[in-house]
């Protein structure tokens, strides 16, 4: 699916956005839908370690908030989305560019809402790799995504009247 201009913009932002910034890597791609993103981390004197390679910091802040965001977008105003927990496994040093693409299937969020359907909150489990451009893997990323059902907003407490009770 391609960019629309609205998430092209969004993509702009995260890359100028401080936090994101920071972490050395780009946002190269957002689907107008938020069902894939696309990520690269180059090795820089950014994201260069002291011993030459990418900074195991880097290679987790680079991954960091796309599947909740993703989630946030796709599931909308009515569910609470937030990052639980997360394992990083560091396979090989990164010495050259690293990418990694962000999938999220229909499937994942029909299953999401049948689940909450039935029960108060769920935890979903997410795999990413961050991978040369030889498709070798260098690092990956497990992240616990929590999703819950947003509580009703409860009714404004009416204004006395005069004269009622």
């Amino acid at each position: 699916m391609r960019e629309s201009l609205r998430t092209r913009v969004l993509r702009w932002g995260f890359n100028l956005w401080p936090c994101y910034r920071g972490t050395g890597a780009r946002v190269t791609y957002i689907a107008s839908d938020w069902r894939e993103i696309r990520i690269r981390l180059p090795l820089s004197w950014r994201t260069r370690n002291y011993v030459g390679t990418i900074f195991g910091g880097s290679l987790y802040a680079a991954v960091d908030p796309f599947y909740m965001i993703m989630l946030m977008k796709n599931l909308g105003p009515d569910y609470v989305v937030w990052d639980k927990a997360a394992t990083v496994r560091f396979r090989k040093p990164g010495r050259t560019p690293l990418h990694a693409v962000f999938h999220l299937e229909e499937a994942e969020l029909e299953e999401i809402r049948r689940i909450l359907a039935e029960h108060p909150k769920v935890d979903r489990s997410y795999t990413l790799n961050l991978v040369d451009r030889n498709g070798t893997i260098h690092t990956i990323v497990d992240k616990i995504i929590h999703v819950s059902r947003r509580a009703p907003a409860a009714d404004p407490p009416q204004a006395a009247v005069p004269g009622r009770l």
